[in-house]
């Protein structure tokens, strides 16, 4: 017997219709398990003796447990203890930019609750080629701080070469080595082996996409891949020291 926990891949032994789990529940009919496949598309079926396979050993799928009550103080999906009833503070000077929108909605997911009770407000860039230009507009000073987070940050990279035209007192910029954000979210979270490599020349998300076997449509991939992250675990460490850096850079008190 095994628990139809969210996200478990199996195959239904009569059909071979192979997914992950999404939802296991009472139904008038009884309790039934609906899968999603690799395109997203969904199928129920009755937890049956025996009648499903999992890495090809034949299983019986259960109900999970109900979860035990929650113990101790709530925490935030960045690991931080929440602050019941708390409102936003208001917005500061300071600031943190990111590429672009996927890395925005990724900060949300994450530190959304941590940026809004230190009233930090990220912004996109749609990439860095012109940080000096944005840099310069922004106007770092006394309790104006910026914090930037670039992708593919590796010596000698032009991301590198950019970074160091910019980085001071008041400005910092710190990345991550990926080439997109993407990858900054573990594989086993959204329930692949690893990330595919993708050759030079070769449009990385689309290619990401193609040797996955997912639909060319990179919005629903992200989609996917966003909705596979529930908190700082879903996350490689590469990723989390660094945002975790930004933020506090951005709130340290001036002397």
């Amino acid at each position: 017997e095994v628990a139809a926990e969210r996200d478990l891949v199996v195959e239904e032994a009569v059909t071979g219709f192979c997914g992950a789990v999404v939802r296991c529940e009472k139904t008038a009919e009884g309790v039934t398990v609906t899968l999603e496949d690799r395109f997203g598309r969904h199928r129920v079926f009755p937890l049956t003796p025996r009648g499903f396979l999992l890495e090809g050993r034949v299983v019986t799928l259960v109900r999970p447990a109900a979860a035990a009550p929650a113990r101790g103080p709530a925490v935030t999906a960045s690991g931080s203890l929440a602050v019941p009833g708390a409102r936003a503070r208001v917005a500061r000077e300071s600031r943190i930019y990111v590429e672009g929108r996927h890395d925005a909605e990724l900060v949300e997911r994450v530190w959304g609750d941590d940026l809004r009770i230190e009233g930090v407000v990220v912004e996109y860039l749609e990439g860095i080629d012109d940080l000096p230009a944005i840099v310069d507009a922004f106007g770092p000073g006394p309790g104006r701080r910026l914090g930037v987070l670039v992708d593919h940050l590796l010596p000698g990279t032009k991301e590198h070469r950019i970074a160091a035209r910019v980085t001071g007192d008041r400005v910092l910029v710190v990345g991550h080595p990926y080439i997109d954000v993407w990858e900054a979210v573990k594989p086993s979270s959204v329930g692949i082996a690893a990330w595919p490599r993708v050759p030079r020349g070769e449009s990385w998300k689309e290619g990401v996409c193609r040797r996955l076997g997912w639909p060319a449509d990179t919005p629903a991939a992200w989609k996917r891949i966003l909705g596979s992250v529930r908190s700082y675990r879903d996350l490689d460490p590469a990723l989390l020291g660094r945002v975790e850096e930004l933020i506090d850079f951005v709130t340290l008190a001036e002397d």
